[in-house]
């Protein structure tokens, strides 16, 4: 044992692998159990004293000894000046450690001990990990359960009292006959829980055997996560059996961040089999967390918090300064935080509006994973939904003001595009039920997205653009399918679209006419159904589907064979095509003219036998059909410049991706996606590169 320098007190010296390194210093190190978290661990393995030596207001006490009532700061210097008065002060070294500090006052966090009130987990965590073992209660995504069972099975006592301000007040009291001293509020066998004063008084009463007596609460108030762990039986009037209770308790699901998996959502569940004998709900679906764009946690006290509704109506650059200067950043904080809005946001931040920024982070969402927000996505979204307003002013154009649509979807359009069109979108609608059932956002959105703008908007619109807008009475059969078409398409995509852009979905359909019917029409997009595959599965059409595919792959390697020569002005190129299947052959006939147009070409001449035209670049889509583009009046010399610079960036990019690839630390440390992505994006440019390279070699030989 050691004596104390300054009290009369006594010490032991013991060894301990877990908290001491001997290699560290002296290999020595004082243990303080009431102050650190490690030591009190130490302690409990020890069985040492637990001395507090401070008081509420970070000055010390009684156990100080001569020090006592000297705030922290200054009996550190008081002490090292008795040491070496004492002779026993050997010297200090400076030593990389570890401090807590208070982000809102900077004040260094001394910890130490006080009575506080615990809750015994042990049992309940066993239920709530066995709900999920046997399968009543769902974790999505399923990777969060081994975090759920890591939380359960190491559980703690739960410390359920705060010193605050706000919140449940503990009902806990204690109490004391008057004229008597005030019992030790450190002995839980002084204290009693009671659901009101009147109780707590009637107990006191019977415990003391007299009616006069003082009695006090206990100021804490309970754990955020304790009052909130019984919101969802108490929200219906429990502990009362109220008819809301009986009939809506338990609930379904409960939606929320992954990041209070334990904090509350276990805390519900064993609230809810402790007080109701129920789990709360049978199926929790964690969602992503929203960082900035460089994955770091948005918080006020690093300043890149993005406020939505910024992102929603704008924000000027000197705006989002002026809300960090409002702000309670510390100012040695605002600079830097400055400095990173200049970074991020060098023009503020658009008005993106409400749907834009909806649909960005359910498009962002991917299970498990967090959301690195990037306000240019968001801009993007905001296009995307400029492209659905125009699309439907164009198809509205092509509807004309007296339209009536037919009484149901039933009907089956004979023209190709528009079967492949409706075949498409029963597909997306398939897709998106089945993004649903999973939750799974992100395809959702895609599906959507992918459909509406790139099968709606850059092909079906275009393909009949030149129907629609052909002189009265011309083309009339086909212009009424088209329209019926263009309405069908629209109706099904606003309410597919609904719930990830409520509001311009609404404000589209309001403006559709209703089909004919005897029931009253509903008044908002909100109250209709929800499409379905059962109310879609009439346009599914495989042949229509491969039929148009293969004009779109032959329409997307006409385009890129006249831009990889240089034929970039509309309307110009001549391109000569050979068909050797007589099905192919039919079908390119009977849609030349949409080919021409959606190819921006000047003519397509589509042969049966091989026929190679003079100065003619040879593209070939697939075994049964080869293009060749007439190069007549290119300036090759001009062209192969061009070329030779996009031979030497594609091959510069392969070098790069191929080398990263090679890489030891990439493969054994990169995610799979993004492994994935590097491999594609290696193929399409090895595509390229060999398409370019053909270029070369023809315009080379026409020197």
């Amino acid at each position: 044992m050691l004596q104390h320098p300054f009290v009369d007190r006594q010490f032991p010296i013991i060894t301990d692998g877990k908290l001491v390194k001997k290699e560290f210093g002296t290999g020595a190190v004082k243990v303080t159990p009431s102050h650190d978290p490690n030591d009190y661990e130490c302690g409990q393995r020890n069985k040492l004293q637990f001395i507090n030596i401070l008081n509420e207001d970070g000055t010390l006490n009684d156990n100080a000894g001569e020090f006592k009532g000297m705030l922290r700061f200054e009996a550190r210097v008081a002490v090292i000046k008795k040491l070496e008065e004492a002779g026993l002060y050997k010297g200090k070294e400076k030593n990389a450690m570890v401090l807590k500090v208070c982000s809102r006052s900077g004040d260094i966090i001394e910890p130490f001990m006080s009575p506080q009130w615990y809750v015994d987990l042990n049992d309940l965590a066993k239920k709530s990990v066995d709900a999920v073992a046997n399968g009543d209660l769902v974790i999505l995504p399923e990777s969060k359960v081994s975090v759920w069972n890591e939380f359960l099975n190491n559980i703690r006592p739960w410390c359920i009292s705060r010193q605050l301000w706000w919140g449940h007040r503990i009902p806990a009291y204690i109490a004391w006959k008057k004229g008597e001293s005030k019992p030790d509020t450190s002995d839980t066998n002084n204290w009693f829980v009671a659901e009101s004063d009147e109780e707590a008084r009637e107990i006191a009463a019977s415990r003391l055997g007299t009616s006069e007596f003082e009695i006090e609460q206990d100021p804490d108030v309970l754990d955020t996560w304790f009052s909130s762990g019984l919101f969802p039986f108490s929200v219906f009037g429990w502990p009362e059996k109220t008819l809301d209770l009986e009939k809506y308790y338990p609930t379904h699901m409960l939606e929320t961040g992954h990041d209070i998996l334990f904090f509350w959502v276990a805390r519900m569940v064993m609230m809810g089999l402790q007080l109701t004998g129920k789990l709360p709900f049978n199926e929790v679906l964690l969602h992503s967390l929203v960082r900035d764009k460089n994955g770091k946690k948005m918080s006020k006290t690093s300043g890149n918090v993005i406020d939505p509704i910024d992102v929603i109506e704008g924000i000027t650059l000197e705006e989002l300064h002026e809300t960090i200067r409002k702000g309670n950043l510390r100012k040695d904080k605002q600079e830097e935080a400055i400095k990173t809005q200049k970074k991020d946001f060098p023009k503020g931040i658009s008005e993106c509006g409400t749907d834009a920024l909806r649909f960005a982070l359910c498009a962002y969402t991917a299970q498990g994973k967090d959301i690195n927000l990037d306000v240019a996505r968001v801009e993007g979204y905001r296009a995307f939904c400029n492209k659905i307003w125009q699309a439907t002013k164009l198809g509205f154009m092509f509807l004309g003001a007296s339209f009536v649509p037919a009484v149901d979807n039933k009907t089956k359009p004979e023209g190709l595009y528009d079967q492949w069109i409706l075949a498409k979108l029963a597909k997306t609608i398939k897709d998106v039920t089945e993004s649903w059932t999973t939750y799974d956002f992100s395809s959702a959105t895609s599906a959507i997205h992918s459909f509406f703008l790139y099968s709606f908007c850059d092909i079906y619109l275009e393909a009949v653009k030149a129907t629609m807008f052909s002189p009265e009475g011309q083309n009339e059969e086909q212009k009424a399918m088209h329209r019926e078409t263009v309405y069908t398409v629209l109706e099904e995509s606003f309410r597919l679209l609904h719930p990830f852009m409520p509001y311009l979905s609404e404000e589209l359909w309001q403006r559709l006419p209703r089909r004919p019917s005897s029931v009253p029409a509903q008044k908002t997009i909100s109250y209709t159904n929800y499409p379905l595959p059962s109310t879609s599965e009439h346009w599914e059409n495989a042949s229509a589907v491969e039929d148009v595919e293969f004009l779109n792959s032959l329409n997307a390697k006409l385009r890129s064979a006249c831009a990889t020569y240089g034929i970039i002005k509309k309307k110009t190129a001549t391109v000569t095509t050979v068909v050797t299947d007589q099905a192919r052959h039919k079908l390119i006939t009977s849609q030349l003219s949409t080919i021409v147009a959606l190819s921006f070409l000047k003519e397509l001449i589509v042969l049966e036998t091989e026929v190679i035209p003079s100065e003619a670049a040879t593209e070939i889509v697939d075994a049964t059909c080869t293009l060749y583009i007439h190069l007549q009046g290119i300036d090759a010399k001009k062209e192969l410049v061009k070329l030779d610079k996009s031979k030497a960036n594609l091959t510069k990019q392969i070098e790069a991706l191929t080398k990263k690839q090679q890489d030891e630390r990439f493969i054994e440390k990169a995610p799979e996606n993004v492994k994935i992505q590097i491999a594609e994006n290696l193929a399409q440019f090895t595509l390229e590169l060999a398409g370019v390279q053909r270029a070369i070699d023809t315009l080379s030989s026409m020197q």
